[in-house]
């Protein structure tokens, strides 16, 4: 069994930072890539940013510059780095991971984390 437990999400003002971590438990071989996603109320879920097993990023244009997504494969744990918060950057933040177990692989969602970022 697999699991993706998100944390880090809060209230911050515009300008602020937050820093995301999300960690992965359970029966794991390998986690290969890493993805963070953001959902906002009415609007579909989009990707933010990814990084793969050898530390490749990229990211979605709207958060260049101001995000960094970053990885610990000691702790099984992916980071989101954001800095210079906008109010548009509101929305429920969920990671993902494509992770190798011992008889297969598959793709794992955390549980969301919400931000919300004032005026």
């Amino acid at each position: 069994q697999v699991q993706l437990v998100g944390s880090g999400g809060g209230l911050v003002q515009a300008g602020g930072s937050l820093r995301l971590s999300c960690a992965a438990s359970g029966n794991i071989f390998s986690i290969n890539s890493m993805r963070w996603y953001r959902q906002a109320p009415g609007k579909q879920r989009e990707l933010v940013a990814a990084i793969t097993d050898t530390g490749s990023t990229n990211y979605a244009d709207s958060v260049k510059g101001r995000f960094t997504i970053s990885r610990d494969n000691a702790k099984n744990t992916v980071y989101l780095h954001m800095n210079s918060l906008k109010p548009e950057d509101t929305a429920v933040y969920y990671c993902n991971a494509h992770i190798t177990y011992y008889s297969g692989s598959d793709y794992y969602w955390g549980q969301g984390t919400q931000v919300t970022v004032s005026s």
